[in-house]
């Protein structure tokens, strides 16, 4: 029996709109979580094991999925940046390491968590024409349920000197997600020194505001509160240390610190997650 050429281009679309609906890179998460190099040494892992443990909860579904990628240096400007040198961060070997991000969830590569974005089939997003951002959602190649972005440090100094350019960069994500995106953007946790953690704060209040001013829909979680700098500000424990004792990395928290930062965070992220899912 022959079927009408109307039925089967009909039945090709709907199959080809449910592949897209559900993501064409392998692993693509329910939940996407994009940031810089504190998901690469140690964020990442805290960030998915306390999405995990809220799954059924804060609007989350019970069996949701979790897929995070952090770039080191990575910022908003690099992700979406459409020339070679404005998404360099992303898309450019690591001269030394030959690899540039980590990779933990649904997009995990087993015991080796380093990847180099470009290569493999789930890291794509490196398109000519194209930002990295608009590459990652170009024809449902990811199509994840809520977009959560983690990052600060590579813009501090931009954002704290320019409110212009902390605007800019708001206004420049915007244009690159999807209209209907749910969203939430999170500055990450504060580094070992005072000096860093001042400047920090100063950049985290503009782009506060630039979210506000350009009338964002995503939600926006400080992650520089009282309590988090107190945790992390001088807290020699918290950070990477020589063998004698003296902090050798004062931007990236441990992974116990980031788990007990995202504790401290966890009303406030859950309340932004309710925010752009909806209770269920």
């Amino acid at each position: 029996m022959r079927f009408p050429l109307y039925l089967m281009l009909g039945s090709l679309i709907t199959a080809a709109s449910a592949v897209l609906a559900e993501g064409t890179a392998k692993g693509a998460p329910d939940v996407l979580v994009l940031g810089d190099s504190q998901l690469t040494f140690g964020a990442g892992a805290a960030f998915l094991e306390e999405l995990g443990a809220m799954a059924g909860s804060c609007g989350l579904g019970t069996g949701a999925s979790t897929g995070i990628i952090g770039v080191r240096s990575s910022s908003i400007a690099s992700w979406t940046g459409r020339s070679k040198t404005a998404k360099g961060a992303i898309c450019d070997v690591d001269p030394k390491w030959k690899v540039n991000a980590g990779a933990y969830g649904t997009l995990s590569q087993g015991e080796n968590l380093y990847v180099q974005i470009g290569r493999g089939e789930q890291f794509q997003f490196c398109s000519p024409g194209q930002s990295p951002l608009q590459a990652v959602f170009a024809d449902g190649y990811y199509a994840p349920d809520l977009l959560i972005f983690f990052m600060m440090g590579n813009a501090a100094e931009r954002w704290a000197g320019n409110p212009d350019a902390a605007l800019k960069d708001v206004r420049a994500l915007m244009t690159d997600l999807p209209k209907d995106q749910p969203c939430i953007f999170m500055t990450s946790a504060p580094p070992y020194k005072e000096k860093a953690v001042s400047l920090r704060q100063r950049a985290q209040d503009n782009i506060e505001k630039a979210f506000a001013k350009a009338g964002s829909y995503c939600s926006f979680v400080p992650g520089f509160t009282a309590a988090t700098i107190r945790e992390n500000q001088g807290n020699a424990a918290n950070f990477r240390r020589k063998s004698s004792g003296a902090v050798k990395d004062p931007f990236h928290p441990t992974e116990p610190a980031a788990r007990r930062f995202l504790k401290l965070q966890r009303t406030a992220l859950c309340r932004a997650i309710t925010t752009q899912l909806g209770s269920q």
